[in-house]
């Protein structure tokens, strides 16, 4: 429980935020008219991702990029970026507004293909690698992509699909590509070299752009859970603009208690060093963590694929700052049975968002790391991540909530009829702000279902309290019905998750004849404990009622299926229950 005496905050979030952005403030705001729709927007945000790039030379020799024994230099990888922009630019035809995609594991040429594009004001295109051939050619027609940029594993998974694939003139492929017949596909190796050879590239000038803040930057693709994945178009403003909503939202949670904002100078101070988790392809990766780095000479380092253990041994050799992505892999790194044979004293902050977390989360990460923060945070694919981040003593007071709105957002609550609801009224989630995305890509029926005079409609159920707090319950589409009655199932999961050996848990409704659903569970255990599922229901009967309570609970000791954005594949889970009734 936290200590409530010892976290009285003394200023409010509306005080905080008129201190933050007044005239002269890091986070001061203008206002400007976008796309016929009046927004507050970042002053000292850089204008366009093709900035960030330019900058990112000023931080010379300093370490960018880490995957196993791969070292990559800002100065390595501007010239790589340089030396890339010219090839698309030269060889390749590629201009601005052209879709390039991107689509390969988090390797070092990951950053270089999206920022060589950016640089261009060519559109990155980034997919989804965990897609089948089948998704991929989908992604790849859909965006009209011209290039596409990949990694041998995903050529092999393209292959049968690219005669089909008429409008992508070239494939380029990263990491190993030997001998090639089609007469599209090249080699990035022998275009640039490998990663441990851009240093000892030439210079070359960048190649000329005009880019503007307002310019189409990304196609990110939506996960898909319902229909097919749907482009979400952002600007550069946009993409930028999710930066500087993460950077206040956390001083914020620092000013509302008289502590000082850490003045940072990226030439001399240490950098963040955060281990990525997650996928480059997914916002939080490409917007809430690559674009600050490059912005803040940060250090990424990255892994063939996320394993909790592995992690513990590039923790301790990196000397990693920053853990997190989702709360399953903070949960998966604290509680891992090896965790106390490594040096884990570097953790400074454990940050997630993208799915719901259990409020004892929070707590056991102040246990572990006593001098770190925590901080959860909402966003989606249509907000460029970051929107809201609930951060340090203010998470933990309210370990529920995902934080307030970022100083250039506003949030609201509606109902059914699209009325505006007040403090603690259960509806869904809009959001509005500099960061929304501007439409999805040659779908305008969908666009004008979720893209409304500014706002976008979020899907999310949740509520907002007094303070401006937001408490996500769950997806509109998740919500279950059982003889009429709404269940949230964030509300269930967080009853589990207070019993003392869940790591993890997912509500689902099974199907019933009379009641049209029932509740359904699977959960992780943590590891070293046990428990049965009827002392599950009746851990949890004494904290709901009654209909809430799960009908069956499957236990076990794996992670649950969870998908390259983090997200728990329900689907997979309600196949697992036999219908009733």
């Amino acid at each position: 429980m936290a200590d409530t005496a010892r976290l009285s905050p003394v200023m409010t979030i509306a005080q905080a935020n008129a201190l933050l952005t007044a005239p002269g403030a890091k986070f001061e705001m203008e206002e400007k008219t976008i796309g016929g729709v009046k927004l507050r927007t970042y002053k000292n945000a850089p204008l366009t991702i093709r900035d960030l790039v330019l900058n990112s030379i000023n931080w010379g020799e300093r370490e960018f990029l880490v995957y196993q024994d791969e070292r990559v230099t800002f100065s390595a990888h501007y010239k790589a970026v340089a030396h890339f922009a010219t090839v698309l630019r030269d060889q390749y035809g590629v201009k601005k507004g052209d879709r390039v995609a991107v689509i390969m594991r988090n390797y070092p040429q990951w950053p270089v293909a999206f920022f060589a594009a950016l640089t261009l004001g060519a559109i990155a295109t980034p997919m989804n690698s965990w897609w089948t051939g089948e998704e991929l050619e989908y992604g790849l027609s859909d965006s009209g992509a011209k290039v596409a940029v990949i990694d041998v594993e995903r050529l092999e998974r393209l292959r049968e699909h690219l005669p089909r694939l008429t409008a992508l003139k070239h494939v380029i492929v990263a990491r190993g590509l030997e001998e090639e017949a089609d007469p599209r596909v090249a080699s990035m190796d022998k275009l640039i070299g490998e990663p441990t050879t851009w240093a000892a590239l030439a210079d070359v000038k960048m190649p000329d752009a005009d880019v503007g803040p307002d310019d189409d930057a990304t196609i990110m693709y939506t996960s898909g859970t319902t229909g097919k994945p749907k482009g979400a178009l952002a600007t550069h403003r946009a993409c930028n603009s999710n930066v500087f909503n993460g950077l206040s939202c956390q001083a914020r949670g620092l000013i509302r208690y008289g502590e000082p904002v850490p003045v940072r100078d990226p030439k001399v101070d240490p950098p963040r060093i955060p281990l990525l988790a997650i996928p480059f392809f997914h916002a939080t990766g490409a917007f809430a963590n690559l674009l600050p780095a490059i912005m803040n000479a940060d250090k990424i380092v990255t892994m063939y694929k996320w394993d909790a253990g592995e992690a513990l041994k590039i923790i301790e050799r990196e000397k990693i700052t920053v853990i997190g992505g989702v709360p399953a892999i903070a949960w998966q790194v604290l509680e891992h049975p090896d965790r106390d044979k490594y040096d884990l004293s570097s953790i400074m902050a454990v940050s997630y968002g993208g799915a719901p977390s259990a409020p004892e989360l929070v707590a056991t990460i102040k246990r572990r790391f006593p001098d770190g923060a925590a901080s959860n945070g909402w966003g989606m694919t249509e907000t460029c991540a970051t929107s809201c981040v609930n951060f340090g003593k203010d998470y933990e007071l309210r370990p529920e909530s995902c934080g307030a709105a970022a100083p250039a957002m506003d949030f609201k609550i509606v109902d059914a009829r699209g009325e505006t609801l007040g403090p603690n009224e259960v509806g869904e989630l809009w959001a509005k702000g500099p960061n929304i995305t501007k439409a999805y890509w040659n779908k305008p029926e969908a666009t004008a279902k979720t893209f409304i005079d500014g706002w976008v409609v979020t899907g999310d159920i949740g509520k907002i309290d007094e303070e401006g707090f937001l408490f996500l319950l769950d997806r509109a589409k998740d919500m279950l019905i059982r003889g009429g009655e709404n269940i949230y199932c964030i509300e269930v999961e967080s009853a589990l998750y207070d019993h003392p050996a869940i790591m993890d848990a997912a509500i689902v409704g099974i199907p019933h004849k009379v009641l049209g659903e029932e509740v359904g569970a699977v959960v992780q255990l943590k590891p070293e404990t046990s428990v049965t599922e009827e002392e599950l229901k009746k851990f949890i009967s004494g904290k709901l009622a009654a209909f809430k309570v799960p009908v069956e609970i499957i236990i076990q000791t794996d992670p649950l299926p969870r998908n390259a954005n983090g997200k728990i594949m329900k689907p997979d889970l309600r196949a697992r229950f036999k219908p009733r009734g």
